[in-house]
C-alpha cells in the first residue's frame, strides 16, 4: 500500500496570534517569525496585569474620595472580574454583582435578630441555594462569601444595613471600573480569540483525520493520542470563549452567528472523526482497503486539504471563494465506483475487512459534505458568499 503523500501545507496569514504560532510550529504548518521574548501570550498577560493594577488603584482612590470605609473591596472586585477579554469580564462582573446582591440581602436580614451560628448557617445556605435555583451557579460561591463577610466580620457602631450597603457600592464600583478599562483601554474581544481558536481547531481536526486514516491505510500514526488531547483541549477552550463572546457588545470582524455555526459544525465533525476511529480499529494492512487505492488516497488527501482550507477561511473571515482543484463529490463518486467494481471479488476478502471499508467510506462521505456545508452555510450567514 502506498504511503499517503503529504498535501501542500497551509500557511496562515502574517502576524499570527500566540496560539497559531505554537500550532504552526507543532504541526509544521508554516514558519514562525515571532521569536522575541515578548511573545503574543506574554504580551497578553502583561496587558492584563497592567489593566488590573490600574483598575485596582483607581477603585481604591475613588472609594476613598466617596468616604467608603472598606474601599479595598472595590479593588479586590476589579482584580477578580478583570479577564483577558471583554466577554469574560462581563460574565465575571455579572456573577460577582448578582452574588453580592443576594448575599448582602440574606446577610442583612439574618443579622437583624443578632449574629450567631444559628443565623449565619441558614443565611449562607439560603443565599447559595437561591443562586443555584436561579441557574447562577457561578454566583453561588460569591453569595456565600458575602454572607460570611457581612455576618462574621463585624464593625463597631453604625446600622446593620450600612455595612451591606457599603459592600454593594464597593463591589459595584469595582465592576464599573473593570468593565470600563476592559472595554475602552486596548480591548481584547473574545470573538476574535474564538475565531483564531476555531481556525486552530479545524487545523487540528485535519491532522487528527490524517493520522486516523493513515492507520487504516497500513501506516499507524504515533501522535494519535496527543492529537486527541489537543483537539479535546481546543474544543473546550472554544466553548468557553463562545460563552464569553455572547456577553460582548456587537460589532467587529467576526459575527457571533457565524462563530456559533462554525462551532456547531466543529462538534459534528469531531463526532464523525470519532466514528471513523472506531471503524478502523483492528485494521492491520487490510487487503480490501489496499484494493481501494488510489481513490481512497485521493479522497483522504482532499478531505485533509478541506480542513486546512476551511481553517484559512475562518482566519481570513472570508468564505466566498470555493477551493480550487478540490472536488470532494467527485472523489466520493470515484471511491463508490471502485467499491462497486470490487463486489464480484468479495469472497476473496474477509467479511470484517469489507464491512470496515464500507463503514469508513460512509463516514468519509459524511465528513466531506460537512466540510463543504461549513463553508457555504457560514458564508450565507455572514453574507460573504457569492450567490
Amino acid at each position: 500500500m502506498q504511503e499517503q503523500e503529504k498535501p501542500k501545507r497551509m500557511k496562515l496569514a502574517t502576524r499570527k496570534t500566540w496560539s497559531q504560532q505554537s500550532l504552526a510550529t507543532k504541526l509544521h504548518l508554516g514558519e514562525t517569525h515571532e521569536t522575541r521574548f515578548l511573545t503574543y501570550e506574554k504580551r497578553t498577560m502583561l496587558l492584563l496585569a497592567a489593566k488590573s493594577a490600574l483598575a485596582a488603584t483607581l477603585c481604591y482612590w475613588l472609594a476613598t474620595l466617596a468616604g467608603l470605609h472598606d474601599g479595598y473591596w472595590g479593588s479586590i472586585t476589579a482584580i477578580i472580574v478583570m479577564q483577558s477579554n471583554v466577554g469574560s469580564t462581563v460574565t465575571a462582573s455579572r456573577d460577582r454583582l448578582v452574588g453580592t446582591l443576594i448575599g448582602a440581602a440574606f446577610g442583612a436580614v439574618f443579622s437583624l435578630p443578632g449574629v450567631s451560628l444559628w443565623t449565619y448557617v441558614p443565611a449562607m445556605l439560603l443565599a447559595m441555594v437561591t443562586c443555584s435555583l436561579l441557574g447562577l451557579k457561578n454566583s453561588s460561591r460569591l453569595a456565600g462569601v458575602t454572607v460570611t463577610i457581612l455576618m462574621l466580620v463585624q464593625q463597631h457602631g453604625g446600622s446593620r444595613w450600612l455595612l451591606p450597603l457599603h459592600r454593594v457600592l464597593e463591589v459595584l464600583l469595582g465592576i464599573v471600573i473593570a468593565l470600563g478599562i476592559s472595554t475602552f483601554l486596548l480591548p481584547t474581544r473574545a470573538r476574535i480569540r474564538l475565531r483564531d481558536g476555531l481556525a486552530q481547531q479545524y487545523l487540528l481536526m485535519g491532522e487528527l483525520f490524517a493520522a486516523t486514516i493513515k492507520g487504516f491505510r497500513g501506516h499507524p500514526a504515533e501522535n494519535l493520542r496527543q492529537l486527541h488531547k489537543d483537539v479535546n483541549a481546543i474544543v473546550l477552550a472554544n466553548t468557553q470563549l463562545l460563552d464569553s463572546a455572547r456577553n460582548e457588545p456587537t460589532g467587529g470582524p467576526a459575527s457571533l452567528e457565524g462563530l456559533s455555526l462554525l462551532h456547531q459544525f466543529g462538534r459534528s465533525l469531531e463526532e464523525v472523526l470519532h466514528a471513523i476511529e472506531l471503524s478502523v480499529q483492528g485494521s492491520t494492512e487490510d487487503a480490501y482497503a489496499a484494493r481501494l487505492e488510489p481513490e481512497l488516497e485521493k479522497l483522504a488527501i482532499d478531505i485533509h486539504t478541506g480542513f486546512q482550507y476551511v481553517a484559512g477561511c475562518i482566519h481570513r473571515w472570508s468564505f466566498h471563494v470555493a477551493p480550487a482543484n478540490l472536488f470532494l463529490e467527485e472523489d466520493i463518486a470515484a471511491l463508490e465506483e471502485k467499491m462497486t467494481s470490487l463486489r464480484p471479488t468479495g469472497l476473496e476478502f474477509p467479511q470484517s475487512e469489507i464491512l470496515r471499508a464500507y463503514s469508513v467510506q460512509l463516514h468519509l462521505k459524511q465528513l466531506a459534505r460537512l466540510l463543504r456545508a461549513s463553508r457555504i452555510e457560514t458564508g450565507h450567514t455572514v453574507g460573504t458568499l457569492e450567490r
